[in-house]
């Protein structure tokens, strides 16, 4: 989902990200309410004044989205639903669970956290604004409360729509959840209507692009496209666990992988493994012990007049729990981690010894298989990743 993000702060034990695509809303958003939405409910202001009005309307919208998100993800820790982070990206925020609800109670309390979080914010600014009001403070600044109040009901109204992965959708998808007992059709039933969602988000964008409202009109069709992709993936990725359940590393892995020596030289790796092998990452190994791995992206940071003068061992990475995995570890967390990432490859290794490479392409042969057994359609998304990850 994301691009190149940046660690802000952590907030209760969860670390916060911004996606660079943030700044792009913070941006919008500031000259909208710059140029627009204050000028038009305040007029007689300076242009500068203005200015600083919008950007604090885009640093309050930020805090109130990081306090909608930090909500749910104090609720999933309360109901043992682990969060990787909370991230900030074009479209609002998201708190990122590395597995399913346990039970639609968890599901139903943990969505609705998001919503009620920003009632209370939209009445917290709202009260403020009264204050202002009341006390003779600024119109700048009552202007500002006012909006932060409007747009954090406008994130409630908007979240709790039932379209599968908005809030509204997954205390939908909890209810049904509960009343089937069927995780599987629950997710199914909630993201067809998330599908339905988007594609009308997407129409109604493109009525009002040649209505006139070209910038609204846009960002409806663009966020409806993110709405469709976003229910498809989210029952994909349901989907995923399901057929992955119950399985381990070990069973996919190739135990017979390509390694390579720290003592080669540079250009003989490139020559001999990878335009023979056509990998991005292989592992280092000697004397039967796993030394780190080598990529693709560290050759490409090398000069390649220096290919002959520098050696694997020169630009080895160590071994981590970002390019390696336990050959016991559960076949789901492994998917996870390489969707997260957007790795095709990871070393497995036990008690410092190299027990096999795991790839995507394996893992995704396995599921069109295992799909086209028990029935399900495998999506065309899933298959371009299949054909797509033969490194």
């Amino acid at each position: 989902m994301f691009g190149k993000r940046i660690t802000l702060f952590k907030l209760a034990g969860f670390q916060v990200h911004v996606d660079l695509s943030w700044l792009i809303l913070a941006f919008l958003v500031t000259w909208t309410l710059a140029v627009g939405w204050f000028p038009e409910r305040h007029e007689g202001l300076d242009l500068q004044t203005y200015w600083w009005m919008g950007a604090a309307g885009a640093l309050g919208l930020f805090v109130s989205i990081v306090f909608h998100e930090f909500a749910h993800s104090i609720v999933a820790r309360r109901y043992g639903i682990p969060i990787k982070g909370i991230t900030l990206f074009i479209f609002g925020g998201v708190a990122e669970m590395t597995r399913e609800p346990p039970n639609p109670k968890s599901e139903f309390m943990m969505a609705i956290a998001g919503p009620i979080a920003s009632l209370i914010a939209a009445g917290f600014f709202l009260g403020l604004d009264q204050v202002a009001q009341g006390t003779g403070i600024p119109v700048a600044v009552s202007g500002v409360f006012a909006y932060l109040g409007w747009i954090n009901i406008v994130l409630v109204v908007f979240n709790m729509v039932p379209a599968f992965p908005l809030d509204g959708g997954r205390v939908l998808r909890s209810i049904l959840w509960g009343t089937t007992k069927n995780l599987h059709r629950a997710t199914k039933i909630s993201s067809t209507i998330g599908g339905a969602f988007g594609v009308l988000l997407i129409v109604l964008g493109a009525f009002s692009f040649f209505a006139g409202n070209i910038i609204g009109g846009i960002w409806w069709f663009i966020l409806g496209l993110f709405i469709h992709s976003a229910s498809q993936m989210a029952f994909q990725q349901m989907l995923i666990r399901e057929l992955l359940a119950g399985e381990t590393v070990r069973q996919f892995m190739r135990e017979d992988p390509v390694t390579v020596s720290a003592a080669t030289p540079i250009r003989e790796l490139v020559e001999d493994y990878i335009y023979k092998h056509h990998h991005k990452l292989f592992p280092v190994v000697d004397d039967g012990r796993l030394k780190g791995c080598i990529t693709l992206n560290r050759i490409k940071e090398l000069p390649k007049e220096e290919w002959d003068a520098r050696t694997v061992g020169d630009l080895a990475l160590p071994c981590d729990s970002g390019n390696t995995i336990s050959p016991d570890t559960d076949a789901v967390q492994a998917f996870s981690k390489m969707h997260q990432t957007g790795a095709g490859r990871l070393i497995v290794a036990d008690n410092g010894h190299l027990a096999g490479i795991l790839t995507l392409k394996d893992l995704l042969s396995f599921l069109a298989m295992k799909v086209e057994l028990e029935g399900e359609e495998i999506s065309p998304v899933e298959k371009t990743m299949q054909e797509g990850s033969a490194s």
